[in-house]
């Protein structure tokens, strides 16, 4: 559905005490500024269908030198980074590079498939992926009873966030595993499978599973409010037909000429030889763009359109969620709130 026609000023918009509430909460976090870093080459484990191992950052030589790399991240707050986004192939294979991060940038997260336990004196919140139950994962990921054991590794730690990744094949599957979370005391995300540069295998998500993950995320919110994460705005963003350049033009350098203000001017992608490559640099790098509704990618590109939603009190509110959302999942103590918006809105326009 489409949200009213009524013209309205930004103070009328946020008139309502509890449009205003949220509003002031996450406006605090305008400061964060975010560059990513790939800490190793090496992984536990091999995915099909992974970021990492597409292109050519794969091939970066493994930068093991602790001296170069709180250089790097000494430069990196110097030039303004307030968050740093730590990822693979996979960060908890070198602990001591991730600690030397969170000893420089204090605010960060860190992209892990859970296996090894990253200790708590880096204080990042860790996303934790999952694909599905133990047997689409072992099929998918090539390990035996990867849910069970990322569940006692990160037992009782609130760091972290389980990050449950939509394809084709587990729709159904994310009841299941939502229920064990639940059960267990853990929070869930949800992500949906965005194609690699040049994959065409069969966990490409379709209109039809589209609308399916649709359903189960509305199923899962209403059922599971203090363990899912999202909104329904999060909902309507990452299951639309369009992907997320589509609907909302993506900030990233690689889609982005443009280096005057905010992640063109400010983002970067380190490999893992402390290189960047401005044509490459995106928060997941080698994604195919027409197929992009990443979880990453959406909280840095709705969450900076908000001048295209403060057009009236329900379309704010729903990206009020979605930010509210964004924070939860990725700062370290930030408590999500009830959301404001329970209904679907049509992405406004670009113009």
């Amino acid at each position: 559905m489409s949200a009213q026609h009524q013209q309205y000023k930004f103070s009328e918009i946020i008139a309502d005490p509890r449009i205003r509430e949220r509003w002031e909460k996450v406006r605090r976090y305008f400061f964060l500024r975010e560059s990513t870093y790939d800490m190793s080459n090496r992984c536990n484990i091999r995915c099909e269908g992974c970021y990492y191992f597409a292109g050519e950052k794969q091939f970066a030589v493994e930068n093991s030198d602790e001296n170069s790399w709180r250089r790097l991240f000494q430069s990196e707050k110097e030039r303004g980074i307030t968050f740093a986004v730590l990822a693979g192939a996979e960060p908890s294979l070198v602990p001591h590079l991730c600690k030397i991060c969170y000893q420089t940038i204090p605010l960060g997260a860190i992209a892990s498939n859970g296996l090894k336990p990253i200790s708590r004196e880096i204080d990042y919140r860790i996303h934790i992926s999952v694909w599905g139950n133990d047997r689409t994962s072992e099929t998918i990921r090539k390990a035996p009873n990867m849910l069970a054991r990322q569940i006692a590794n990160y037992k009782d730690d609130p760091r972290a966030v389980f990050v449950y990744t939509f394809t084709p094949e587990n729709i159904d599957e994310a009841r299941q595993v939502t229920k064990l979370l639940t059960d267990n005391g853990r929070q869930i995300t949800f992500n949906m499978f965005s194609a690699p540069v040049g994959y065409q295998g069969h966990l490409r998500h379709t209109s039809e599973t589209l609308k399916k993950t649709r359903e189960v995320m509305s199923e899962l919110l209403r059922d599971y409010p203090q363990t899912v994460l999202f909104s329904t705005y999060n909902i309507v963003a990452h299951t639309e037909k369009s992907a997320l350049h589509e609907l909302f033009s993506c900030s990233y350098p690689r889609m982005n000429s443009s280096m005057d203000v905010g992640l063109g001017r400010t983002f970067r992608q380190y490999r893992t030889d402390l290189q960047w490559d401005r044509e490459a640099a995106c928060c997941v790098p080698d994604t195919d763009c027409d197929d992009c509704r990443h979880y990453a990618a959406g909280s840095a590109l709705v969450t900076a359109r908000m001048y295209r939603h403060a057009i009236d009190p329900v379309t704010f509110s729903a990206w009020l969620d979605y930010v509210d959302t964004y924070l939860a999942v990725w700062v370290r103590g930030y408590d999500k709130g009830v959301n404001l918006c329970n209904t679907f809105i049509t992405p406004p326009p670009k113009n």
